[in-house]
């Protein structure tokens, strides 16, 4: 259900911050605009559907929006993951969890999904709402985007939190509530999921929890895998994070790799993109951002292939990295572009109508959003 889920949220996604003994890469000049969207995703026992196709669409949804500018800039993307509804959780917290705050660590979200599982629960719609918009650091700027993506099955007036307060307080902040009931239409409409999305200018969606999302395979999926592979050697893993950073996107390649080709091509996609940096445990984008970076660290702080060259063999260690990497990632985007173009051919073939998956409509809906805040998406 979830891949109609995050097709949906192809619209729009704290741990505790690891301490390590390396610098901090310096702040670029130009201001990226923010796209910022809080998924809350019910995991009781009847959403097993919704977070599996979470999981087979989180990289079709971070690849969509990766592909938006605004006045030509490339926006932050940060997600942010609560699951609620379960058993598991806390009755004094309202049954909810924050799995991460609003982060640009794209694998540490995957990680983090890839992780839910579903148990019995009651699900405060508004209790979550509530917590999600008091919890999150979201941007000061009424300009940037930011969003709450919330999906579930039972009716949306549950809990001791009074959703219509939670939804006025959220979008008097600027933050636009969609909904997504898992079921029928009406009933999702008579169970106050509609009026929740209304209250905060934001859509209502039903979604089928056994309507499955389409894969189209194409020609060009394999090359685009290769192509990753080739992308994951020219990290640098440094500091106290590097190695088990390093390890951690391998991890999530395969998952998305779990959901088939196209998934992983979605990936494969969104690393070639500029939203996809790693300055924290990566030297390559924290050099990047910070030119001194390599002359701040210790030797203890690099990689053992790194640890008997002297700085200038370093530094041009990297930019031999960096080269590379640009090299293979124009590569995936022209790939990308025509594997773009022969999904397009088929679904008119296919004569695809309706939009009765996710997919389909989070991907209309965030367009309409996006051009509200003055970001282009690219078709």
């Amino acid at each position: 259900m979830l891949k109609s889920f995050i097709g949906l949220l192809s619209f729009v996604f704290i741990l505790p911050a690891t301490v390590q003994n390396v610098p901090t890469p310096a702040a670029t000049t130009a201001e990226a605009p923010h796209i910022q969207v809080a998924l809350l995703l019910d995991t009781s026992n009847s959403m097993d559907g919704l977070i599996d196709q979470a999981k087979s669409q989180l990289w079709k949804m971070v690849n969509e929006l990766a592909t938006s500018k605004k006045d030509g800039l490339s926006p932050k993307i940060e997600i942010a993951l609560y699951e609620y509804g379960n058993d598991r959780l806390a009755a004094t917290e309202g049954y909810i969890l924050q799995v991460t705050g609003l982060t640009a660590d794209l694998d540490l979200v995957s990680e983090k999904l890839f992780a839910l599982t579903t148990n019995g629960g009651s699900e405060y719609c508004g209790y979550v709402i509530k917590e999600a918009t008091k919890q999150l650091t979201w941007s000061d700027d009424n300009s940037d985007m930011k969003i709450i993506i919330i999906a579930g099955n039972e009716p949306f007036n549950q809990g001791p939190e009074p959703y219509r307060e939670a939804c006025q307080s959220a979008i008097g902040k600027g933050i636009m509530v969609n909904t997504i009931f898992c079921g029928n239409y009406d009933e999702g409409v008579s169970t106050l999921w509609k009026d929740g999305a209304d209250l905060a200018d934001g859509k209502y969606f039903n979604i089928d929890l056994d309507q499955k999302v389409v894969h189209i395979p194409t020609p060009y999926d394999q090359r685009i895998i290769e192509l990753n592979q080739k992308l994951n050697s020219t990290y640098i893993g440094y500091g106290s994070l590097g190695e088990e950073r390093v390890m951690m996107q391998s991890t999530q390649d395969a998952n998305a790799a779990s959901y088939g080709a196209g998934n992983a091509r979605e990936r494969a996609s969104v690393k070639a993109k500029a939203t996809y940096k790693n300055t924290s445990w990566d030297l390559v984008d924290a050099a990047e951002a910070d030119e001194e970076v390599i002359d701040k660290l210790d030797k203890d702080d690099l990689p053992e292939e790194m640890q008997g060259m002297t700085k200038e063999e370093q530094k041009k260690y990297v930019e031999a990295k960096a080269t590379e990497r640009t090299t293979i990632q124009k590569e995936i985007l022209e790939l990308e572009q025509k594997a773009n173009t022969f999904q397009n051919e088929k679904r008119k073939e296919m004569a695809e109508g309706g939009e009765d998956t996710l997919d389909k409509v989070m991907s209309k809906a965030m367009r309409e959003q996006a051009r509200q805040k003055g970001f282009e998406i690219d078709k």
